[in-house]
């Protein structure tokens, strides 16, 4: 057990730089992959919250109230989505609901101005 202790001393006192390439190592003689294993990014000590946050970017545009002028809102649905007439009215009446999915921050952008210009509410996520 003594062993299993000095091991873990060590591994702790490993610089980063050097705790990677153990893992390499370790990896490659094992024949495994640690990234399976460690679904939790770690960052270093003092790096902050700010350095393991990555820039979203896709993005959902969501309807969140039709508003006053229906029929603009189904056409915009239509402009932006390939969705037929009963489609874009379906999805109209059933909001909330995602009008579209996994696009760029500047379509997002576009879209949401559209269906504002419609008299709709959106919400990009």
């Amino acid at each position: 057990m003594s062993n299993l202790q000095q091991l873990e001393e060590q591994i702790v006192g490993l610089s980063l730089l050097d705790a990677a390439q153990l893992v390499k190592r370790l990896e490659e003689r094992l024949g495994v992959s640690a990234a399976a294993a460690a679904p939790v990014m770690m960052t270093a000590p003092g790096a902050g919250p700010a350095a393991a946050v990555e820039e979203q970017t896709e993005f959902s545009v969501i309807l969140k109230e039709v508003g006053a002028n229906k029929s603009n809102v189904i056409k915009a649905v239509r402009e932006v989505t390939s969705l037929g007439l009963k489609e874009a009215k379906d999805l109209v009446d059933g909001a909330p609901k995602a009008v579209k999915e996994g696009v760029s921050k500047d379509e997002a952008e576009n879209i949401k101005k559209k269906f504002t210009e419609a008299g709709a509410t959106v919400e990009v996520k």
